[in-house]
C-alpha cells in the first residue's frame, strides 16, 4: 500500500522527493533562508559516507586537517580567475562585535587559499612533498535558488588539497581520488557513475583542468556528484610556495583539489527511493536490519534478543523495535525509513519454528526457519538487495541514455523524456551556449578516450567537424 503521505514520484518529482525527506525524517528548514537542519536520520548516513571515504582517503596516505572557516579578502584575491568564479557566491563578514572590520573576511566557499597560504609558510624542500590533506568541514555559498541536500548555502563535504613535486604526480592524484569515488559511488551507494573530464567551460574556477562524477537521477536529471581538479602551478606562483628541488633550484610545486558533499544523500534519495519513502543500499544504511516484535511477549522478545545478538556479532547493524505502536505502523515506518531488512516475528511464528523476512528493494518477504544462520542469511540477503539497486540503477539510466545527431534530435529528446544525451561536439564554447538554450542542457563531462563512441563526425550544433563525443544533461 502506497504511502499517502508522500507524493508519486511519477506524478510531481519534485513534491515527491521533498515528501520523502520530510517522511524520513532526513533534514527539515530552518529560519535561516537557504539553510537546512539535518535531522539524525539523514546526518547518520552522512557519517557512514564519512566514515567509508576516510578510510578510503587514510588508505592512499591522505591525512586529515582543519581550515579556518574565515578567509581574508586579500588572500582571496590572489588568485584571480579562482576569485572572479566564487564572487558571486561569496557571504562577507564585515562588523566584529559592535566593530566595523579593517578587512572583510568571508566564509569559506572553498579553501584553495587557505590550503595555499599554509603551504607557503611550510614546504620547503623537496622532502616536505607530497603533501596529502583532507578536511571534513562545512562551507557556505550564496546560492540563490536552494534545495535540500542539493543545493543550500551552507552544506557540509569534504575537500582534499594535496601539493606535489611534479606535474605528472598530481595529475595521478588527480585521476585517483576520481576513481575512489566512482569506486564509492558504485560499490557503495548503488549508483552508476560516468566520470570523465569538465569541458574548459564547465570546469573549477582557477583549475587546469576538472573531472567528474556524474549521475543519473530517476527523472533523467543528471547531478554533478563529485570532483577532483588538477590546478597545476596556478595557486603555487601568485602565493609563493617554493621548494628546493632534487637540483637545489627553487621551484613552484603541483596542485590538486577534490570533493564530495552531502548532495550524495539527494542522490541516494532521487535514484533509489520510491513512493514508500527512502531506500538505502544496506552497505551504506545506518541501521541495516529492524527486528519487529509482533507482540511483546517474553518468547518473543526473547527469540528477538537472540537474533539481534547473533546479528550483532557479525558486523550487522540493527535493532528491536519494542516502541508502543502497532505492527503495521511499524512496518510503514521502518519502510519510509529505508531499513534494508525487516525481520517479524511473533507467537504464531514461534509456533510454526520461522520469522518472516522482508526485503526494503522488493517488498518481497520471506519464511526464514528459526534453525537458519541468520547473520549469513541477512549477510546474503543484504548483498542481494545492494547488487539489485545497482542493476536496477543501471537498467534506468541505460535507458534514460540517448544519442543525438542534430539540434532537433536534442530538442525532441530534452522536451519528451531528458535523460544523458551522447553527442559529438566541435569544441566551440558558442556551440555549449546554444545548447543551454534546450532546457537548460549543459556538457556534462568527455568521458574517456576507453569510453568515448563515434556518432557523427560534425557537430551536433554547429555542423563543423567534432572533436569529441560529449555528454549533455539538463542539471540539478
Amino acid at each position: 500500500m502506497k504511502n499517502k503521505a508522500i507524493t508519486s514520484r511519477d506524478e510531481d518529482f519534485a513534491k515527491w522527493y521533498d515528501d520523502v525527506i520530510k517522511a524520513a525524517h532526513l533534514a527539515t528548514y530552518s529560519s535561516v533562508k537557504g539553510c537546512v537542519i539535518i535531522e539524525p536520520n539523514g546526518y547518520a548516513i552522512w557519517e557512514n559516507m564519512q566514515k567509508v571515504l576516510d578510510g578510503m582517503f587514510k588508505e592512499t596516505g591522505h591525512q586529515n586537517v582543519n581550515m579556518p572557516v574565515f578567509i581574508p579578502e586579500s588572500l582571496l584575491k590572489k588568485e584571480a580567475e579562482h576569485v572572479e568564479g566564487f564572487a558571486p557566491e561569496v557571504a562577507w563578514v564585515t562588523m566584529g562585535g559592535s566593530k566595523e572590520l579593517e578587512e572583510r573576511l568571508c566564509f569559506r566557499p572553498t579553501s584553495e587559499t587557505l590550503f595555499s597560504e599554509y603551504y607557503a609558510n611550510t614546504v620547503k624542500s623537496y622532502r616536505d612533498l607530497p603533501k596529502l590533506y583532507n578536511q571534513w568541514v562545512n562551507v557556505v555559498r550564496w546560492e540563490k535558488e536552494t534545495r535540500p541536500f542539493l543545493r543550500s548555502r551552507e552544506f557540509l563535504w569534504q575537500e582534499g588539497h594535496t601539493l606535489h613535486e611534479t606535474p605528472e604526480e598530481a595529475k595521478e592524484e588527480t585521476l585517483r581520488m576520481l576513481m575512489i569515488y566512482k569506486k564509492f559511488f558504485t560499490d557503495y551507494l548503488a549508483i552508476p557513475a560516468i566520470v570523465g573530464q569538465k569541458t574548459e567551460k564547465e570546469k573549477f574556477a582557477g583549475a587546469e583542468f576538472t573531472y567528474t562524477v556524474e549521475a543519473l537521477m530517476y527523472n533523467g536529471v543528471s547531478l554533478q556528484s563529485g570532483t577532483t581538479h588538477y590546478f597545476g602551478q596556478k595557486f603555487s606562483k601568485p602565493f609563493n610556495i617554493q621548494f628546493s628541488n632534487r637540483e637545489n633550484v627553487l621551484e613552484n610545486p603541483y596542485q590538486t583539489s577534490w570533493g564530495v558533499t552531502t548532495r550524495m544523500i539527494g542522490a541516494l534519495i532521487m535514484v533509489h527511493s520510491d513512493d514508500n519513502g527512502l531506500v538505502l543500499p544496506p552497505k551504506i544504511a545506518p541501521r541495516q536490519v529492524v527486528i519487529v516484535p509482533i507482540k511483546n511477549e517474553e518468547a518473543v522478545l526473547n527469540k528477538a534478543n537472540e537474533i539481534l545478538a547473533s546479528l550483532k556479532q557479525a558486523g550487522i547493524t540493527a535493532f528491536i523495535d519494542t516502541s508502543d505502536k502497532s505492527a503495521g505502523f511499524k512496518f510503514a515506518e521502518h519502510e519510509t525509513n529505508g531499513i534494508p531488512v525487516r525481520i517479524e516475528i511473533g507467537p504464531k511464528d514461534l509456533e510454526a519454528g520461522k520469522v518472516v523476512m522482508a526485503r526494503r528493494d522488493t517488498s518481497e518477504k520471506m519464511d526464514v526457519t528459526l534453525d537458519t544462520n541468520m547473520p549469513s542469511y541477512v549477510k546474503d540477503l543484504m548483498e542481494k538487495i545492494q547488487n539489485n539497486l545497482l542493476e536496477t540503477a543501471t537498467k534506468r539510466r541505460d535507458e534514460l541514455t540517448f544519442t543525438a545527431k542534430n539540434m532537433d534530435d536534442v530538442k525532441h529528446i530534452m522536451e519528451t523524456q531528458p535523460g544523458f544525451v551522447k553527442a559529438m561536439w566541435c569544441g566551440d564554447t558558442e556551440c555549449e551556449l546554444k545548447m543551454k538554450e534546450i532546457r537548460g542542457t549543459k556538457s556534462r563531462c568527455i568521458p574517456f578516450d576507453e569510453e568515448q563512441e563515434h556518432i557523427s563526425d560534425t557537430c551536433v550544433c554547429c555542423g563543423k567537424p567534432a572533436k569529441h563525443m560529449v555528454i549533455w544533461g539538463i542539471q540539478y
